[in-house]
């Protein structure tokens, strides 16, 4: 599964940054971020020959990218884009970041299902500070461990095989830990709850059905 496209994923940021703010509270520098990461990938993509990105990219800049919540379960939030081409997330922030003095941006992670283009299961995490283009990081849950890869600000999961084995660790888990070091050399702890994940994936896929 291939990491979302440059104007995908600056259509997801910036309608799920309308929704959160009614859950979550503000993003802060979540729009620059979407900025970011519409260049980032967009290298992304060129670099490894995606000769429909820049069809896709039209296409999706074409929808409205407004997404409206559909339903909170503990600490995870669910969203539908409001456009051509149905889209569903769950999304979370970390409860705990360390270290806690560190100025950065929000930090978010979201799952995503798109089944016009037959994706599912969709993992994205944003940092919220500048990584080095791919570099590595790593995410924990219980004894799995998961290697990660980064551009700009944000992360995937390196081998996109392993998804289907992370979203289950998941479920089955009480926390996510991120690790990420900037491209100063700081290291960045995030954990994230997955209390009311499970719940929140079944919304997403049976509303994206």
């Amino acid at each position: 599964m291939n990491p979302p496209s440059a104007s995908r994923l600056r259509a997801v940021l910036t309608g799920v940054a309308m929704a959160v703010v009614f859950t979550f509270g503000p993003m802060g520098g979540a729009w620059a971020q979407a900025d970011g990461a519409r260049s980032d990938k967009a290298k992304a993509d060129k670099k490894k020959g995606h000769d429909d990105a820049k069809t896709k990219d039209a296409k999706a800049g074409k929808e409205s990218g407004k997404a409206a919540s559909i339903g909170t379960f503990g600490d995870w939030g669910v969203y539908e884009t409001q456009g051509k081409a149905k889209t569903c997330y769950a999304l979370a922030q970390p409860k705990n970041r360390e270290p806690g003095k560190v100025k950065r941006d929000a930090a978010y992670i979201f799952i995503s299902y798109r089944p016009a283009e037959n994706v599912k299961n969709e993992i994205s995490i944003i940092m919220g500070f500048a990584m080095k283009d791919g570099g590595e990081a790593q995410a924990t849950i219980g004894d799995d461990e998961f290697g990660l890869i980064s551009k700009g600000s944000n992360a995937w999961i390196k081998n996109p095989a392993e998804e289907g084995h992370f979203i289950e660790a998941m479920k089955k888990g009480s926390k996510l830990v991120v690790k990420a070091a900037s491209t100063k050399g700081k290291v960045t702890t995030d954990t994230y709850p997955l209390a009311g994940l499970s719940q929140a994936l079944d919304k997403a896929r049976k509303q994206c059905q």
